[in-house]
């Protein structure tokens, strides 16, 4: 019998188990199924899993060649096979600074050397020694990218919003629709405003879109030799990057084996390095370091991403879950549940095998939340009482960094007991109990049985985000390899563009013949008929 078919079997086992059930018949399951890091920890226990579950993915994961996998990883060899690439953001983190080589060339000086480009321009903006076009200091830094040129550092940034540089206002724009440039600049002075234009190859539509106006807006308050002291660039094309108008000296390099959606620690996090500081930046890169060594080097059993991430595929391969919620309960962390949703989905979202043949299983789940206590009063209800069984992850610090009377006390109560009320639920009989009338007592039950994580660390510093923002990278990557699907292209976001790029002159031109479908026809002709 194969590990499939071990794993088939067995889902029919567990699909006749409750967790309440679980839970009474063994108090030592939370110390079976916990693990530690640093001061991290991972509470699986709520999981409808039994020893033998993980017995029987361990087994699963040891069969996918997981271990070679991650040391491919680290080693920098090409695992994006499609786009024949290394996969190395854990190299700009690798502050153990051991060489790593890709095409027989060690790759950190290069990347040490960026680092220290980011630091000592970092500082000068901070400093306010970096001066405007009529020598004012910078007071505004906005991020003009998009995907992960624009999540990753706009999440981090709210993140580590409590260490930010009290003098500098932070904002980013990425939406190629013209009121998020246009309302950003109505909050900005050009005399004190940088921009950061985000783009590995300088010529991504809507960032360009969005750079190009403002551009216009600054040229038009300061005149054209402006650019320059109020543009900077991440990109690797130096001859767009001249041709915009940035000196190429204020251009911050990044390499092709660094995928967007992996880019916040790379230069593409330069505005998160201005707004917390180069030491601030470093502890970020530290912490995730360390959860890199952690899950290189740990064994399965023990190891905090391989674990979430075997869970997660058991939720939705084997126990069909369509859909799972992240919930962090820190107001910092709002805006994790958006990044993680392109981490996730555009990494795993795939329906077609590294050999090229389709896959026949779930793969990559569709992913959604919010800041707790907030979503509790909107899509919780789905997940208690709804017909789709969605698992959810927990997150919380266990230390405020604005302790507010018993705030921080009531947020961590609704954490635990969430996470209780899901895999318990109420029966008839504790209702009837209660005296509850009997004709409410099915609208009142709770089946109870849903799956959760729960993730608690000490306190939201730069090294914990660090950590935490990479226990999820790895989460998604040892997916990836047991799915059989390459986590690391993208395709499925490129058609779309493409064709948008042939529609637009057909949308500003009544004159050009439309080959469309009938509805695609008939919409551009609605709105030339209205626009033009």
């Amino acid at each position: 019998m194969t590990i499939y078919d071990k794993l088939l079997t067995h889902t029919d086992v567990i699909n006749n188990l409750h967790l309440r059930t679980l839970f009474e018949e063994d108090e030592q399951r939370f110390n079976k199924f916990h693990v530690l890091f640093n001061d991290f920890v991972l509470d699986y226990s709520k999981n409808k899993i039994t020893e033998e579950t993980m017995e029987l993915l361990f087994e699963l994961a040891n069969f996918s060649n997981l271990k070679d996998e991650i040391d491919a990883m680290f080693e920098g060899k090409k695992i994006n096979t499609t786009e024949n690439r290394a996969v190395l953001h854990t190299a700009l983190r690798n502050r153990s600074n051991t060489p790593i080589y890709v095409d027989e060339k060690d790759v950190m000086p290069e990347i040490n050397q960026v680092l220290e480009q980011m630091h000592l321009f970092s500082d000068k903006v901070r400093s306010g020694s970096w001066l405007g076009a009529t020598g004012k200091a910078i007071t505004n830094v906005v991020n003009i990218g998009i995907g992960g040129s624009d999540l990753g550092p706009q999440m981090a940034h709210d993140a580590l919003y409590h260490y930010k540089a009290k003098n500098l206002t932070f904002h980013f724009v990425s939406n190629v629709d013209g009121t998020d440039i246009t309302e950003t600049l109505n909050k900005c002075d050009p005399e004190t405003t940088l921009f950061i234009i985000s783009s590995k190859t300088f010529t991504t539509q809507e960032t360009m879109a969005n750079a190009q106006t403002a551009r216009n807006w600054l040229c038009t308050h300061l005149g054209d030799t402006a650019t320059q002291k109020h543009f900077v660039a991440v990109s690797t094309n130096t001859e767009a990057v001249k041709e915009f108008g940035i000196n190429p000296e204020n251009m911050f390099v990044f390499w092709d084996f660094v995928g967007g959606r992996y880019s916040l620690w790379s230069a593409i996090g330069l505005s998160l390095m201005i707004a917390i500081g180069y030491e601030g930046f470093i502890s970020m890169l530290e912490g995730a370091h360390e959860m890199d060594m952690h899950f290189k080097n740990t064994p399965f059993e023990q190891n905090m991403p391989v674990i979430l991430a075997l869970i997660g595929l058991w939720n939705t391969t084997y126990l069909k879950a369509e859909s799972y919620a992240v919930l962090p309960y820190d107001q910092y962390l709002a805006k994790l549940p958006l990044y993680l949703q392109q981490l996730d989905m555009e990494s795993n979202g795939k329906s077609v095998k590294k050999n090229g043949k389709n896959v026949d299983y779930s793969t990559g789940p569709i992913l959604f939340g919010a800041a707790g206590t907030n979503g509790q009063h909107s899509f919780y209800q789905l997940i208690h009482q709804g017909t789709h069984l969605i698992p959810a992850d927990f997150i919380a610090p266990i230390h405020s960094l604005n302790e507010t009377g018993t705030h921080h006390d009531m947020l961590l109560a609704n954490v635990v007991a969430q996470s209780e009320a899901l895999m318990k639920g109420k029966t008839p009989d504790e209702l009837r109990a209660e005296g509850v009338a009997e004709e409410l007592i099915p609208f009142k039950t709770f089946e109870g049985n849903r799956p959760s994580n729960t993730l608690l660390f000490n306190k939201m510093t730069p090294k914990a985000f660090g950590s935490l923002i990479a226990l999820y990278e790895h989460k998604v990557f040892v997916q990836g390899i047991i799915w059989r699907i390459n986590s690391f292209d993208q395709f499925g976001v490129e058609l779309g563009k493409q064709l948008a790029k042939a529609i637009l002159p057909e949308l500003m031109d009544k004159t050009k013949e439309l080959t469309h479908d009938s509805s695609t026809n008939s919409l551009i002709e609605k709105i030339r008929t209205i626009r033009l």
